[in-house]
């Protein structure tokens, strides 16, 4: 990690927004993921759509969506900035057993959208352990990071640390 200055401080050492007002608008898309680990009884039954509390998947993807909206005010120091799509993919993972979430955020703003993109594969997931918890506490959230962002001052970047489905 390169030193870079600490911009969320001011000169006194306190928490500040950053002024972002002078940056470009520019076009952004970050993707996030996060994996969901369960029983193969609990998988099962998801995929059936056998739940008492509905459409599981479903009820995820939406949560995901609003979550990414709703971002500036779950994390502090987050911008409010427009957001123009956010796409939440559920990918079922017969062989862990379990689901691969897939968030994608895109904006154009003076900063990125990284947060919401990990905001909305997060909030997917814990919507998901929600949904399925009567049928098993262990589940298991696990995997959460950032894919890649484009746009920007940083320029674009993609995370080698993870194959999609391993």
């Amino acid at each position: 990690m390169e030193n870079q200055d600490l911009t969320h401080l001011d000169t006194q050492g306190q928490a500040q927004m950053v002024d972002v007002s002078a940056k470009a608008v520019t076009k952004r898309e970050a993707v996030a993921t996060a994996r969901v680990r369960m029983q193969p009884q609990t998988f099962q039954a998801i995929q059936a759509g056998d739940l008492p509390k509905g459409d599981v998947l479903g009820t995820a993807r939406i949560a995901g969506i609003m979550a990414a909206k709703e971002t500036q005010r779950l994390i502090p120091l987050c911008h409010n900035i427009p957001i123009h799509k956010v796409e939440v993919q559920i990918e079922p993972q017969p062989e862990l057993p379990g689901y691969q979430i897939w968030a994608t955020v895109v904006t154009k703003a003076e900063t990125g959208v990284e947060m919401e993109a990990l905001t909305a594969a997060t909030v997917a997931a814990l919507t998901l352990y929600d949904m399925a918890k009567a049928l098993e506490k262990t589940i298991q959230i696990e995997q959460i990071y950032l894919v890649s962002k484009t746009g920007g001052k940083s320029g674009d970047f993609g995370a080698q640390v993870y194959p999609k489905n391993n």
